[in-house]
């Protein structure tokens, strides 16, 4: 019960029914608070408890000061969680293993159970090994069965042993599609209560809700853990960066142009731990398929969250959803009632502000390598030829063709022209063609970004189709997938005939899940793997999913890029980067004639007539009926019971964490760190993709040789995400990402360390250094430089640091999530000071380091810094970045799941 200090508790009556409220307009300032402040207003009125949530919160909240740095506070709770299978299974697995810890400890185990609506959508297993024939889905679905049983098997006990915990089985749709298709409440109504629909997701694109006004974000596993068992998210009152709209998109405009666009704005601002609201009189002439869209791409602006208020469009996609009469009227009156309804001529107090003309948005593509790193489709091939050199040992011969490309005034290096290395391949079917550095190799119509919206998908199938009746095809080298979001979007392309022309291209259903986007582009043909590897060609991807970070989409692929869905067929037809699809053909039709990109452009009228009339209600009624049932296969998955879980010590897939090992009622006191040897020092931009174990596993990796040495075959290897439920497997995958470059070991690329608890620091695997460390009592720190863990909230991107014996990182600057996930695994993130680095201080990783002052945290005070200090007379005061109170208890629990487990033992 809230402790209701400004008497905000109020009835709300829609209809026939009468609801509880707490009205925001009773907590003086909170008429001039942006659309997310107020939301965030609201759910701590209702969650006043006088403790951790006090008046005095809420009213810093409604004095909120726009300009200051964050500072307050908070604690909010979210409504409900959301997970998709890669990062949900090893929360299910925490979960079953806090069970029996609680046990141990003389507790009851029911205790751990889901207190906020959890649900788990499948969709990050199915991998893309078949395409290009008209049963490639139902293999691929068939693969996906035989590799991922024990996981499905584990899932469905969960779904019978926890209370309110869901599961949305395989072969349905993305996770964000489902969730803004479907489980998306926009406001929630429990135990006669309506309030706002918040949430917290394991996978950092949740903010796709964002568009339909649902706060929301993406949190680390470990966090998400904590909110289902009741546990609220820690946070400051963010700084909140307005984005004003105007105009509307010029006509051969996407949605993925203006995302692109959006992208790169904001990131070049900088708004890492800020909320971006959209407002202006331009909003409304944004569907909702393209806010969705937008929101999607939070994480790659970085961006905590990035919303657009509740209007008219909203309420008629909730219609068009399948959404009931009661709930559409309930979301109007509310957000009216309230003040969450847009206003397009209100300006509510920004902390910065942005604008965009719709107007100026022109065709993009992004890449090779960042989602920000936007090119202008129209100089796509000139930025290639320039950008390929990063990419080839050898610049080869010139490549006379493509001189034109590069102004007299460009360096030497690029006037010479575009390294090419044509190399003859023989497919098995005998046709014979050549390879060259630019190719595309993978040209995939993926991810929830795109495949929600119905504009960009409707455009692509409209290209395929010309293109088909102009008698084009795709490139023989090019491995060409089709994974939608929902199962909707299959129905609205066979509703209007657009079906067959996608197949013809090659472009057949591969799977309803998160497939290249992820890694799971699958294997390519194995005449063009071997072309590719034996001549270090540098080939590409065209995708258009939200993430292309190095060796993130595929071994073989070294250059990847974003494009919207019409772009992704058009590169399958091009078949290179090195042709400029703006003004050269894309091929030639049945006599001989050049077809050009603009021959085959769908206009925005036609794209219109075939959204209008092929999709329509009934087909979200029917696609989401009965989602949680699942088919045959799902249904006749032996059940295992129980409230504990029976785990097999043979599984490979899912095996009980070593997390509450030896744990005690009472937490240890904290201690300082001596003696410590660097396991890694790294440079800007290390993703969590570089960190967390992703992708395919190599057999000669310490992940494979466990397999190997566990019995599996290689062909059953599986991705590193579909065996996230085994520490065993996940710890030997960490920092081991194909691209990484760990400078105490140069020349390398991988997972590689010195290890100097042998003579002379030779080089090895990171895994078996962090084997004799540990052995030997060594702790270990982690040396990085700025951005340190950007991209997806990677929970074992902390989870693997700390079980190779990582006790503390030393970064220039963080992303948010990862800083708050390595809290939440009890290791210590460690900040630089202002103007320094590992690389300013001299520090080369050969040195042992000792952290004094962290001590301080027994007293009950968080240090604002810590002195660093080395055998080589390196010495500096590091900023402990525990930024609130919240995470300084974590820290002294030894991390989250510790904090949690102590907490509902002493209820």
């Amino acid at each position: 019960m809230s402790a209701n200090s400004f008497d905000a508790r109020s009835t709300l009556q829609v209809g026939d029914e009468s609801y509880e409220i707490f009205r925001i307009d009773k907590v003086e300032g909170s008429a001039r608070l942006p659309y997310s402040l107020k939301v965030l207003l609201e759910n701590l009125l209702r969650t006043e408890d006088g403790a951790n949530i006090t008046a005095d919160h809420i009213r810093a909240l409604g004095n909120w000061d726009a300009k200051a740095q964050p500072s307050q506070e908070i604690q909010f709770t979210p409504a409900r969680v959301i997970m998709q299978d890669f990062t949900g299974v090893p929360c299910v697995v925490d979960l079953a293993t806090m069970r029996e810890a609680v046990k141990e400890l003389g507790g009851d185990p029911a205790k751990i159970n889901p207190l906020a609506p959890a649900e788990l959508v499948i969709d990050h297993s199915v991998i893309a090994d078949k395409f290009g024939t008209p049963d490639a889905f139902k293999q691929n679905v068939e693969l996906e069965y035989g590799r991922n049983k024990e996981r499905y098997q584990f899932l469905r006990w969960g779904q019978t042993a926890f209370d309110e915990f869901k599961v949305v089985p395989p072969g349905t749709g993305i996770v964000h599609q489902v969730n803004i298709e479907y489980l998306a409440r926009v406001v929630m109504v429990r135990d006669g209560k309506a309030y706002p629909d918040t949430l917290v997701g394991t996978d950092s694109h949740t903010t796709m809700v964002n568009g339909l006004g649902v706060l929301g974000w993406g949190v680390g596993g470990i966090e998400a853990e904590a909110a289902m068992l009741g546990q609220p998210v820690s946070m400051l009152i963010p700084r909140v960066v307005g984005f004003k709209l105007t105009g509307e998109l010029p006509t051969g405009t996407t949605a993925t142009d203006l995302v692109l666009t959006i992208t790169e704005m904001l990131r070049k601002h900088g708004v890492v731990g800020k909320f971006v609201e959209f407002y202006g009189a331009g909003v409304s002439s944004v569907p909702l398929a393209n806010r969705a869209t937008i929101g999607n791409m939070s994480p790659e602006f970085g961006s905590t969250a990035a919303i657009f208020p509740i209007d008219e469009e909203t309420i008629n996609y909730l219609r068009l959803t399948g959404r009931s009469e009661k709930q559409i009227a309930l979301v109007e009156a509310y957000a009216k009632e309230q003040g969450l309804w847009l206003d397009p001529d209100f300006e509510p107090d920004f902390s910065e502000k942005l604008e965009l003309d719709l107007s100026t948005v022109v065709p993009s593509i992004a890449g090779p390598k960042r989602p920000q790193d936007r090119i202008v489709l129209a100089d796509a091939k000139a930025q290639f030829g320039q950008d390929v050199r990063n990419y080839v040992t050898d610049a080869g011969d010139v490549d006379e063709a493509s001189k034109e490309s590069f102004p007299a005034s460009d360096a030497p290096a690029i006037s010479n022209g575009v390294p090419t290395c044509k190399v003859p391949v023989k497919a098995p079917d005998g046709t014979e063609y050549e390879l060259d550095h630019g190719a595309v190799v993978v040209a995939a119509i993926t991810s929830c970004t795109n495949t929600s919206n119905p504009y960009v998908m409707v455009g692509a199938a409209l290209v395929a189709k010309k293109a088909v009746e102009k008698g084009l095809t795709r490139k023989p080298w090019v491995k060409t997938t089709l994974a939608p979001g929902s199962k909707v979007v299959m129905d609205y392309y066979d509703r209007a005939g657009l079906t067959p022309y996608l197949d013809k291209l090659g472009f057949n259903l591969v799977g309803y899940g998160c497939t290249t986007c992820i890694g799971n582009s699958g294997p390519l043909p194995e005449e063009v793997s071997q072309a590719i590897n034996d001549n270090d060609l540098a080939v590409v991807s065209v995708l258009s999913g939200n993430r292309n970070f190095e060796g993130r989409i595929n071994p073989d692929v070294k250059m990847n890029y974003l494009a919207s869905p019409p772009l992704v067929v058009a590169y399958a037809i091009a078949g290179s980067m090195k042709v400029d699809i703006t003004t050269e053909p894309l091929g030639h039709d049945k006599d001989g004639n050049p077809v050009y990109l603009k021959d085959i452009w769908p206009s925005e009228q036609e794209i219109q007539e075939v959204v209008s009339s092929a999709i329509g209600q009934e087909m979200f009624g029917q696609s989401y009926s009965d989602v949680f049932a699942g088919d045959a296969q799902w249904q006749s998955l032996p059940v295992p019971t129980g409230d504990t879980f029976e785990w097999d010590p043979e599984s490979t897939y899912v095996r009980k964490p070593p997390y509450f090992e030896g744990m005690s009622l009472e937490p240890e006191p904290v201690e300082d760190i001596t003696g410590a040897r660097v396991l890694a020092k790294l440079g800007d931009s290390v993703t969590t993709d570089h960190i967390s174990p992703a992708g395919a596993i190599k057999a000669d990796t310490p992940a494979g040789k466990y397999l190997l040495e566990h019995g599996v075959e290689r062909r059953d290897f599986n991705s590193y995400g579909s065996r996230r439920g085994n520490h065993e497997v996940m710890i030997r995958g960490t920092f081991a990402n194909i691209r990484l470059r760990n400078q105490i070991a140069p020349g390398t690329e991988g997972g590689y360390t010195r290890d100097f608890t042998q003579e002379g620091g030779p080089v090895t695997f990171i895994y078996d250094a962090s084997r004799n460390y540990i052995e030997r009592g060594i702790p270990l720190v982690v040396l990085a430089g700025k951005e340190y863990g950007s991209g997806s909230s990677r929970d074992w991107a902390a989870k693997g640091t700390a079980l190779l014996g990582v006790k503390a990182v030393i970064a220039e600057s963080y992303e948010r999530i990862h800083r708050s996930n390595l809290i939440g695994m009890g290791v210590l993130p460690l900040q630089f000071p202002e103007g320094q680095s590992a690389e300013s201080l001299g520090l080369t990783g050969e040195e042992t380091f000792s952290i004094t002052g962290i001590t301080e945290l027994n007293e009950g005070r968080t240090p604002r810094t810590v002195k660093v200090t080395t055998d080589t007379g390196v010495e500096f005061d590091a900023v402990v970045r525990i930024d609130t109170p919240g995470e300084a208890d974590y820290y002294r629990n030894g991390g989250i799941m510790q904090y949690v487990l102590r907490s509902l033992i002493r209820k």
